[in-house]
């Protein structure tokens, strides 16, 4: 019981996570502020897609 309580109360991995939404966010919003970016921005997101795909497989 005392291992749950501590895995449920780790908070390490959470400013990654922040972060990362974060950065979505402002990529969104500067696509759809700039339409000329937004072609830059979805071809970043596909590359990183396909870099994932890569290592999980």
């Amino acid at each position: 019981m005392k291992h749950i309580t501590h895995f449920l109360k780790d908070d390490q991995g959470q400013d990654l996570i922040e972060y990362a939404l974060m950065a979505g966010f402002v990529a969104v919003a500067a696509g759809a502020l700039m339409p000329n970016v937004s072609a830059s921005i979805s071809t970043v997101f596909s590359k990183i897609q396909s870099l994932l795909a890569n290592a999980a497989g």
